[in-house]
């Protein structure tokens, strides 16, 4: 289990918003397990201490953690030594994920690419302004992490938990949510192209690290957003089938 997440951590329990409350918590729980942020087979609080961080009543966790349980991603354990744990879903078969990409429209995936860059950017702006060197730890682990990848599943959930941390370094629990919602509709995309060219992958976010670290924060703007629009114009490329990208099956 990770110890060492600190703000992208607290942002997955923070209180949720009191609309669609079941939803929300589904939502956020989800979305942290789909990046990692949440490890596989880690015990979540007991319903009481977790229904109280989220501030929802202990019948809405319930019925959040039944959709939970139906959806695969966690699995509830009765008697001595129960609870409910994480289950970390298996990486999305290849077809899959080229059908979820035809369902993206080129005008989609730009904006998706325009409102990622702003979050990261803006994510890597304030952290350069705010963050110590130690806070940078996580950023660096997990691209050390990314290069230890086995697979491009664990390479693109690895890469998301990537520019949340790089949000929770801003100190902005909404910039943190939200780019915990960005990697919800890019992550699984990503496995269509994180199988070639992932060291220049990790220099890009190496050199967004050493902006932030330097307090370079229009360079660490720039350089964040940089590594946003280049994963997405991958994307765009495989779903037109243009070179740098495989073509859609």
């Amino acid at each position: 289990m990770r110890q060492d997440q600190g703000g992208a951590r607290r942002a997955v329990f923070a209180p949720v918003d009191t609309r669609a409350r079941v939803d929300t918590v589904v939502r956020r729980l989800s979305d942290a397990i789909e990046l990692g942020l949440l490890a596989d087979g880690e015990q979540l609080p007991g319903e009481t201490d977790l229904a109280a961080q989220l501030g929802v009543s202990t019948v809405t966790l319930r019925e959040a953690l039944m959709a939970l349980r139906q959806q695969g991603l966690v699995t509830t354990r009765r008697g001595r030594g129960g609870g409910s744990f994480v289950t970390l879903p298996a990486g999305p078969a290849a077809d899959r994920l080229h059908s979820l990409l035809a369902a993206w429209s080129t005008d989609e995936l730009r904006d998706l690419g325009d409102h990622w860059a702003a979050v990261s950017g803006a994510a890597a702006r304030l952290a350069a302004r705010r963050t110590e060197p130690d806070d940078l730890r996580p950023l660096h682990r997990t691209l050390d992490e990314l290069g230890e990848a086995a697979d491009p599943p664990a390479r693109s959930r690895t890469l998301g938990r990537f520019h949340v941390e790089l949000a929770a370094a801003a100190q902005s629990a909404r910039l943190t949510r939200e780019a915990v919602g960005i990697q919800t509709d890019v992550g699984a995309l990503l496995c269509l192209v994180l199988d070639t060219g992932l060291d220049d992958v990790r220099n890009r976010h190496r050199a967004v690290i050493s902006a932030v670290q330097d307090g370079a924060h229009e360079q660490a703007r720039t350089l964040a957003e940089q590594c946003a629009e280049e994963a997405v114009a991958r994307l765009i490329g495989l779903r037109l089938g243009t070179p740098g990208g495989a073509g859609l099956r």
